[in-house]
């Protein structure tokens, strides 16, 4: 494989920005975590002081047992030969070296040279070549980070020929002072001893030194850290399969769909390119099914756009056509009556085109002006009163008469703007009445339904064709009664209103009655406030 390929590899492999934040975050926690524990743990002069007290505890106590039971009141002298057996039998259980010395300084009884365990001594050599020494300075390092040995110098323990003075706390425990000490040997072991008097009323017999033997208290720290350490690679472990796994489940899916949308907005997928996800049934499931739902609506947006654009293209080119022939024939005409009949179609046409670009240009602007109006609560009884109102002003063609029939409780209201729904009403009282008989009746009727405003335009006209109840709220879709002539309606009537009340959450519908047809408004209805 080249090192092209395995950098390409690594590339494609690695997590993305968030997942190495989720992981990054996950590992500073637990390191955060891992701090405050060593922090805690690794308070070494707690677990010296602490093994210190235990060490004079069980110095008191051999030291009161030897003053009751191996001491020669007269010479104020201790006795050996009772003093090793108590010795041994009291420090045999324990881990501790004892030296028992008399009030002289000078050494009467060593526990090594009575009990089994302590008869033998190890001791490391020191290192002899560079790779010794350097894993002697990581051990050491090792030791400070974690506790069990500070870079703080401590005196240099060493054996004594016999003389106990040599220590200092003997030498202040034979002036009745309990003293300890800490200090490192040869092989860099701490070294713990205790020294308290052996004394009986006030009298001291003698001095009783109780060390740990070396490294004693540095395998107790070293097993703790062992342990914590354990710990910390399982925690360690546990957190970076956390943080792939976060990783994975979160991190790579909106990756997943950004690279998807990305490539939807250059043009490069197909309709419908973005992964489906909605079977995680989570948050990111909730954001796949919104993202494919809002690209849908998208696609559905352009192809309205280019459908639109096509029909536009196709009313323009009917009048354009007409006005061009009309044109054309104007030069060949030889008497001033086809002339005037050329430049009657010639009018025609051109009020045809601008009523065309008129509602075009309405059309066209529907969607970002509804999205843009702030909308109001509507009382739909004074509303439809104000629309019948303002058609009783108004000198209805051939007799035409409206009619208003409420059957809306008090207080009805629909949420949105009255222009834009008045509009609509309009539109369909218009078109009823157009195609209303003379003398006729149309019907506006309003009624509630499981909190449905439904409002209805009844008219008494031939009715709607079966198979065009619903082409006729197509864009550019007209079928008027000949004597309103050809041209006078742009045929977005229907499609504005439907497309006013889907903006407001609604529907319409046209269907036929025994005489007539009816236009039906379904709106949403809401809470005054």
């Amino acid at each position: 494989m080249k090192f092209d390929d395995l950098v390409g590899l690594w590339r494609r492999s690695r997590p993305s920005l968030l997942g190495r934040r989720i992981i990054y975050i996950n590992l500073f926690v637990f390191l955060l975590l891992v701090a405050g524990v060593i922090a805690v743990q690794s308070n070494r002069e707690g677990l010296v002081d602490e093994r210190l007290t235990g060490i004079e505890e069980q110095a008191r106590i051999v030291a009161n047992t030897l003053a009751e039971y191996a001491t020669v009141n007269d010479s104020l002298s201790l006795n050996e030969q009772d003093a090793g057996p108590l010795m041994r039998e009291l420090l045999a259980p324990t881990r501790l070296r004892a030296r028992l010395y008399d009030k002289d300084g000078m050494l009467v009884i060593d526990t090594r040279n009575l009990l089994a365990r302590n008869i033998v001594q190890t001791a490391d050599l020191p290192p002899t070549d560079d790779w010794s020494r350097f894993r002697q300075w990581l051990g050491r390092l090792t030791d400070y980070l974690f506790g069990v040995r500070p870079f703080s110098s401590l005196d240099t323990y060493f054996e004594t020929a016999g003389d106990g003075r040599a220590y200092r706390e003997v030498a202040a425990a034979i002036k009745g002072d309990a003293t300890s000490a800490e200090r490192l040997d040869d092989q860099n072991k701490l070294v713990l001893s205790v020294a308290v008097p052996v004394e009986r009323f006030k009298a001291i017999y003698g001095v009783l030194l109780v060390s740990t033997e070396e490294g004693d208290i540095d395998d107790i720290l070293r097993e703790e850290r062992a342990t914590l350490i354990e710990f910390f690679v399982l925690a360690l472990l546990a957190t970076l399969i956390s943080g792939l796994y976060l990783s994975r489940v979160i991190a790579e899916p909106i990756n997943t769909l950004a690279e998807a949308a990305d490539s939807v907005s250059k043009g490069r997928a197909g309709r419908e390119a973005l992964p489906d996800m909605s079977a995680r049934k989570d948050e990111i499931g909730d954001l796949s099914v919104s993202m494919t739902a809002m690209t849908r609506a998208l696609y559905n947006r352009i192809d309205a756009i280019e459908s639109f654009a096509a029909d536009v293209a196709h009313e323009l080119k009917n009048p354009l056509t007409s006005l061009h022939s009309a044109v054309d024939m104007f030069s060949r005409a030889k008497d001033d009556e086809t002339r005037q009949r050329l430049l009657d179609i010639v009018h025609a046409d051109v009020k045809r085109i601008d009523r065309l670009i008129t509602d075009i240009s309405d059309a066209s602007r529907l969607d970002a002006e509804l999205s843009r109006e702030k909308r109001e609560p509507v009382a739909i009884d004074r509303f439809l009163e104000t629309i019948h109102e303002i058609y009783g002003y108004t000198e209805i063609p051939r007799g035409v008469k409206l009619k208003l029939d409420l059957r809306l409780p008090p207080g009805v209201f629909v949420q949105g703007r009255d222009e834009r729904l008045g509009q609509v009403i309009r539109n369909l009282i218009d078109n009823a009445i157009s195609f209303s008989p003379d003398n006729g009746t149309v019907t506006v009727v309003a009624w509630t339904d499981f909190n449905k405003v439904f409002i209805a335009v009844d008219d008494e006209g031939p009715g709607v064709p079966p198979e065009n109840l619903e082409t006729i709220f197509q864009r550019f879709y007209t079928s008027r009664p000949p004597e309103q002539g050809f041209g006078k309606n742009s045929g977005l009537g229907l499609s504005i209103a439907r497309q006013i009340v889907v903006g407001h959450g609604g529907r319409i519908w046209a269907e036929n009655r025994d005489r007539g047809a009816r236009f039906t408004v379904e709106l949403p209805e809401t809470i005054s406030t």
